[in-house]
């Protein structure tokens, strides 16, 4: 029984759909049905009901789906004690981020990561969703913000600062804020269609909140960062996505003598896959990059 056609099989009993199943597994619904029959043959016995609706699970499919899952679950134990053993992480390696924490800092930590662990393959995922790690073909997730209370292992990466940015030319047409409140007078653009408050913190840890009236929103950091540059108006940034546009000049960190706003970013990831060695260096190479990254923060600030 081949493992691959398992885990079709349970991903479309997950979704009760082949079009849901190909778009979570990111392969072609002929090669989901070409699985599913090939398991159907081996095993004598039609595995779902079709409709024109979804994919309901036949008697045999309900009696496969967990003896399959247990199959999936331990392959995954074996080959993760086997990792470890082996000394050189190898395989496959499934990432999945959000695409602004994937651009900004996954993305450019890859290139050192893969030369240094050259039998490893990448597939990072970028989904702003989200997903099921136990379930779901994904080895580590990077969640930025609280964590959700969950069977998953988790570590913390470190701190990430939201840093208000606006474009030399904006700055030069509408001026520069000295204090958080100079901030009412500027076209801020938020994350949300809610209202939105900024908090700013001074030396004498008196905090000092700005309200950000509904306008035009813009929920994806990248695509933010992309329109401030543009000459738009303020937003906020993460620390990691605007230190390169502000060293290379393209936006200007505003109110520096102000602490902003954090949140936290963890890896997280099956307790099953605990023990693998890909899954371990991978996320001490993230937490190194993110330290790196943060230590250019405080140089610059001097």
């Amino acid at each position: 029984m081949d493992l691959q056609d398992l885990r079709c099989f349970i991903r479309v009993a997950e979704t009760e759909s082949l079009s849901g199943a190909s778009r979570m597994m990111a392969v072609p619904k002929s090669t989901l049905s070409r699985a599913l029959c090939r398991l159907e043959d081996e095993i004598g016995a039609k595995l779902f009901e079709r409709s024109t609706r979804a994919l309901r699970l036949t008697e045999a499919g309900l009696m496969l789906l967990p003896h399959a899952r247990r199959i999936i679950d331990d392959f995954e134990d074996a080959r993760a004690a086997l990792d470890g053993v082996s000394g050189q992480p190898c395989g496959m390696l499934r990432i999945n981020a959000a695409m602004t924490f994937a651009l900004g800092l996954v993305a450019p930590m890859i290139p050192d990561f893969l030369r240094q662990f050259p039998e490893i393959r990448v597939h990072l995922q970028t989904e702003n969703r989200i997903v099921d790690v136990a379930r779901e073909d994904v080895d580590v997730a990077i969640r930025i913000g609280a964590l959700e209370d969950s069977d998953l292992i988790a570590r913390r990466l470190g701190i990430i600062a939201l840093w208000p940015c606006a474009s030399p030319a904006y700055l030069r047409q509408h001026g520069i804020p000295e204090t958080p409140s100079d901030l009412s007078s500027h076209t801020l653009l938020g994350w949300t269609d809610h209202p939105e408050t900024w908090r700013f913190t001074n030396v004498r840890d008196e905090i000092e909140t700005i309200p950000v009236p509904v306008g035009s929103v813009v929920p994806e950091p990248a695509v933010l960062k992309i329109l401030l540059e543009s000459d738009v108006g303020v937003g906020r940034l993460p620390d990691f996505l605007a230190r390169n546009a502000i060293e290379a000049g393209l936006l200007v960190r505003l109110l520096p003598d102000f602490e902003t706003e954090t949140v936290e970013a963890h890896a997280v990831y099956a307790a099953h896959r605990s023990l693998s060695s890909k899954v371990r260096v991978f996320i001490d190479a993230l937490h190194a990059h993110l330290a790196h990254e943060a230590g250019r923060a405080v140089k610059s600030d001097r």
